[in-house]
C-alpha cells in the first residue's frame, strides 16, 4: 500500500501528539511524576502515595541504580537524598511535598529548574515516623543557571 506524504505526517504528527500527552498526564488532568527509586527502599512508596493523593499520576521507575538518573536529570550533587523525579521540565529529588511542586509548575519562565529535599527529614511526606515530632526543613530550590535558593520552609507535610 502506498501512503502520501500528507498521510505520513499526519499519523507522525498524531504519534508525537499522543507521546506528549501521555507523559504529560495519564487520566484526565492529573500531571505525571516519573521516579526513579531503588526497590528496596520503604519509603518512597509511602512519597509516591502521598503524590497520588496530592493530585498527581506516578510512573513508577524501581531501579537498582538511582545515580544514573540524577545524573540525567542534572541533579546537584550537594542536594541528594532517597529518589529522583520529573515532572516534565520540573526536577524533584527526595521528598518533596506535592504542595512545593505545584507551586514550582507555575514558575517556569523564573529559571526553576529543580525541587529537592536533600537528607529525609522526619515528618516530610513518605518519612512520617509515629511517636517522632516533625522535624521544619527548607525545600531547596535551583535555577538553570545553578543558583540555589530556599523555595518554602515546611513543618512536616506543611508550611511552616
Amino acid at each position: 500500500m502506498h501512503r502520501t506524504r500528507r498521510q505520513f505526517l499526519g499519523v507522525a504528527v498524531a504519534a508525537l501528539g499522543a507521546a506528549a500527552l501521555s507523559r504529560r498526564t495519564m487520566a484526565g488532568d492529573r500531571p505525571l511524576i516519573e521516579v526513579w527509586w531503588h526497590p528496596d527502599c520503604g519509603c518512597c512508596g509511602a512519597w509516591m502515595d502521598h503524590l497520588r493523593a496530592g493530585g498527581f499520576d506516578v510512573a513508577s521507575h524501581p531501579v537498582a541504580e538511582v545515580g544514573r538518573y540524577r545524573r540525567m536529570l542534572g541533579t546537584p550533587s550537594n542536594l541528594l537524598s532517597c529518589h529522583a523525579a520529573r515532572l516534565d521540565w520540573l526536577v524533584i529529588e527526595g521528598h518533596v511535598p506535592a504542595l512545593a511542586i505545584r507551586q514550582a509548575l507555575d514558575q517556569r519562565a523564573s529559571g526553576l529548574r529543580g525541587l529537592a529535599v536533600p537528607a529525609m527529614p522526619v515528618g516530610s511526606p513518605g518519612m512520617e515516623i509515629e511517636g517522632m515530632a516533625p522535624e521544619t526543613y527548607d525545600v531547596i530550590a535551583w535555577g538553570q543557571d545553578g543558583r540555589q535558593w530556599p523555595f518554602l520552609t515546611m513543618r512536616g507535610g506543611v508550611p511552616a
